[in-house]
């Protein structure tokens, strides 16, 4: 493995040098993932002021450049099992030349920020693609571009859309939260494990259906998972927040058929005002603590959170004390904070 394409690799050991253990390999999502940690990083002050900037710039383009690159090269998912074109890897994809356009604009670099624009606009046409018309939401991944062909259908139903949708925090209804066919996919997502998982038949009222990856999962438990259970919770909040700080918002006919069945009450008119505005902010907020409060039911009192909790009876399974889980929740309450903050000012 040679050049750039050592950033697709996912497996390093602790010295720095390559691990060639067998693995799904490469995965493109990575350094999209990073330049867009780093994109949004670089718009604090504190950071602007590090001595060591100029190590950070040369990472971000290294990143940025390998992403034009590559972004029409087939991958592994985040799942690390399929080969192939991926919707949460395009999104990311998406997003990191987007900010990172306009960050080289500001740096005096128009022709790379036009080129980044441009190979944008068409990663952006290959997410569409992703629509299954006759369904209404979004695949994974394509059937003519990925290998194996005898994955079932059922398979491109995956939670991984909606975590693109929120590591990508794209504003605008395409590709974002309030892309009707986004919404579309995270109902189909919401029956699917209400009918799958036996804690999800039994559960309280107040609480959303705790989330798994997708149709026929058979890792371990095959069961929940932490991370796609407060990934919908932030997804709610980002709604709510997105819904709190538009000046206006035109609801379509489709958008209100999501909203209906997402929410027990929305407002019957006046989308357009704050007051409506307000009234459909907060049902997506509490939207998302009805995830919340899944999490907590699932989660021990020691706080510690595996990769899954059990579809039958919730208790944890696989990996302990996972990385993701924790990230997922700090940045699940975070988004809440912002979504509360943005109802409070929405007047």
């Amino acid at each position: 493995m040679t050049g750039d394409r050592v950033l697709g690799e996912v497996r390093y050991n602790p010295d720095g040098t390559l691990d060639i253990l067998g693995w799904a390999r490469p995965q493109n999502d990575g350094p999209a993932l990073r330049a867009l940690t780093a994109l949004r990083a670089w718009r604090l002050e504190a950071f602007r002021q590090r001595a060591d900037l100029g190590v950070a710039e040369q990472l971000l383009e290294v990143d940025l450049d390998y992403t034009f690159n590559h972004w029409r090269d087939a991958c592994f998912d985040l799942w690390e099992e399929i080969r192939g074109h991926h919707y949460y890897t395009r999104l990311l994809q998406l997003a990191a030349l987007v900010e990172g356009a306009e960050w080289l604009e500001q740096k005096g670099d128009a022709a790379r920020s036009r080129a980044f624009r441009a190979a944008a606009d068409d990663i952006s046409r290959c997410l569409d693609a992703h629509l299954d018309k006759d369904a209404s939401f979004y695949r994974a991944f394509l059937s003519d571009l990925v290998q194996p062909s005898t994955i079932p259908d059922t398979r491109r139903l995956d939670i991984a859309v909606v975590l693109g949708v929120i590591h990508a925090a794209r504003s605008g209804d395409r590709h974002g939260v309030l892309d009707p066919k986004v919404l579309s996919t995270l109902l189909r997502l919401e029956r699917l494990f209400m009918s799958e998982y036996k804690i999800n038949q039994d559960r309280a009222a107040d609480w959303g259906p705790a989330m798994g990856r997708y149709c026929g999962d058979v890792y371990f438990s095959g069961g929940a998972y932490y991370f796609s259970t407060l990934g919908v919770a932030q997804f709610y909040y980002l709604l709510a927040e997105s819904l709190a700080r538009l000046p206006a918002i035109e609801i379509s006919l489709e958008l209100r058929e999501m909203f209906a069945g997402m929410f027990d009450a929305i407002p019957g008119q006046a989308f357009n005002t704050p007051g409506g505005r307000r009234k459909l902010a907060e049902a997506a907020l509490k939207r998302g603590e009805m995830f919340m409060a899944t999490v907590r039911r699932y989660t021990p009192p020691t706080g510690e959170l595996a990769e899954q909790f059990s579809r039958d009876d919730g208790v944890q399974t696989s990996a302990k004390n996972l990385a993701w889980s924790y990230a997922a929740f700090i940045t699940a309450h975070a988004g809440r904070n912002a979504a509360s903050r943005a109802i409070d000012n929405c007047r």
